[in-house]
């Protein structure tokens, strides 16, 4: 009964308190330098300064464990120690390759996603101002406009010019009528 208890009382303590911090067995490093990093490499690893220096290297190798004397040869005509050297290479390169390509496509996830709302925002704002133009013609077609108005006072000055001249020169019909009177 009472290691009941004392085992709910430790439960509850734990409950109530923050967890000691484990021992970490694996080193602590930032994985954004990482990456920094494995992205530098990447980027050394496709160059043409690579490909000349890992040929200069090779021959290097071959030549001085070739026509070297005999006692100072570390790798002898099958080259292992090269193979296996090259081979090590290979697989931290291929890693840090694939590191630094998922870092990419996660930057041009990111960018896309602001391309696509940026896009969305300009669609947006040009439906609303096509919508605002729209307006302006309806509204503009109830207003008058300069050319409407420079026609309308053209028509109303022709009308004058009639009047005028039928009021200074009647129309011949009117004339013989007065003439006919007198």
């Amino acid at each position: 009964m009472t290691d009941e208890r004392e085992r709910d009382t430790r439960a509850r303590i734990r409950l109530d308190q923050p967890r000691p911090a484990r021992r970490k067995i694996l080193p602590d490093y930032d994985p954004e330098a990482f990456g920094r990093l494995s992205e530098r490499i990447a980027r050394f690893l496709g160059t043409g300064r690579f490909i000349v220096w890992m040929t200069v290297i090779i021959i290097a190798w071959v030549a001085w464990n070739v026509f070297a004397p005999p006692s100072l040869r570390f790798d002898t005509y099958p080259f292992i120690f090269l193979t296996l050297m090259l081979s090590l290479q290979a697989s931290y390169a291929a890693p840090l390759i694939l590191l630094a390509q998922n870092r990419q496509d996660d930057r041009d996830r990111v960018n896309l996603e602001q391309d696509r709302k940026q896009n969305e925002r300009s669609i947006a704002d040009t439906e609303y101002l096509s919508r605002e133009v729209a307006a302006l013609r309806i509204g503009l077609g109830e207003v008058a406009t300069r050319d409407w108005i420079r026609s309308e006072l053209q028509d109303l000055l022709k009308e004058l010019e009639e009047q005028q001249r039928t009021a200074v020169f009647p129309v011949e019909n009117e004339r013989r009528r007065d003439v006919d009177d007198r």
